[in-house]
């Protein structure tokens, strides 16, 4: 399923390994680019009017309104699988304690007898979080988004995620239960470019904000590059990728299921294993086998794990 390379002895010397051998996907946002400026610039003009249309060409669902009602958000975290509400309680609670620990403080050096230089750090006022939700269903992608802003004390936050056909013109409940555990409760069924371009300019139904941040498909990375200058970007993340370094010590079973991890995001997801132990690749190989049967992405997985970039 997944190719293997052998590094040892003198094929490749030090410091001379072609990268060939390993190719990392691409994505061509600049031709992206073309396809999602006409977009942007009508979500610009036409605002809620022009999601709503996106909605039913690229989602394929009917609304009337991008908001996500608050009692969407109650119900959902009323239906959530108590398990998944531990694990995302458990979730919340790393992330806090990590992102906690990385607040600055403000500092004033004195560099000569009444002169001082202070360095004050503050709070973007408004952020706008991206939580994708076309091939899977990504709540981490809620608490890593929404935690560290709120650990940095942005005053107002907003999600959007794509509308699902399956929940009447909704993000996905898993999605929605989160947002109402981090106490989020302005959402949008919005996903794609369409997404980027609210949250830059604004609507009738949603402010414009400062920076926008989380992961995305190549039409949203291509949307943050058009629009980088209006708002502020994170980065404009292109397919999910994975390198594992492991011994002969590790469970083979958590090493397949961190390739798998990834590998499901998407058919051009790089999933790597770098081992000194051809027993640990054997073994991982076998759980390779087992697992990515019992997942809900079996074409995409083994897609992604059988490609030149795994």
């Amino acid at each position: 399923m997944i190719s293997r390379i052998d590094l040892r002895g003198d094929a490749f010397p030090e410091g001379d390994i072609d990268h060939d051998l390993l190719p990392r996907a691409e994505l061509d946002v600049e031709a992206a680019l073309e396809k999602v400026r006409p977009i942007c610039e009508d979500v610009q003009h036409r605002g809620t009017a022009a999601l709503i249309d996106y909605a039913q060409r690229f989602d394929g669902v009917e609304i009337e309104q991008v908001r996500v009602p608050a009692e969407a958000l109650t119900r959902a975290l009323d239906g959530l699988d108590p398990a998944v509400r531990r694990a995302l309680e458990e979730s919340i609670r790393r992330a806090r304690l990590v992102h906690g620990e990385q607040r600055r403080t403000d500092h004033t050096t004195r560099v000569v007898p009444g002169g001082t230089v202070t360095e004050r750090w503050v709070a973007v006022e408004r952020v706008g979080l991206y939580v994708p939700g076309g091939k899977a269903v990504y709540p981490s992608s809620v608490v890593m988004n929404v935690v560290p802003a709120q650990e940095a004390g942005v005053e107002s936050l907003a999600v959007a995620s794509p509308p699902q056909k399956e929940y009447a013109g909704l993000p996905h409940p898993t999605i929605l239960a989160a947002c109402a555990l981090l106490g989020v409760d302005e959402v949008y069924a919005v996903g794609g470019a369409q997404a980027v371009a609210m949250f830059a300019y604004g609507t009738d139904e949603c402010r414009p904000v400062q920076l926008v941040t989380g992961p995305g498909n190549i039409w949203v990375a291509a949307a943050k590059r058009l629009l980088k200058g209006r708002i502020g970007i994170d980065a404009e993340a292109g397919p999910t990728e994975i390198a594992i370094l492991a011994d002969a010590t590790a469970d083979p079973a958590h090493v397949a299921a961190d390739l798998i991890s990834q590998a499901e995001h998407d058919t051009l997801a790089g999933s790597v294993l770098i081992t000194d132990s051809p027993a640990l690749a054997d073994e991982v190989d076998s759980q390779l086998a087992i697992q990515v049967g019992q997942t809900k992405h079996v074409e995409r997985i083994t897609a992604a794990l059988s490609g030149q970039q795994s």
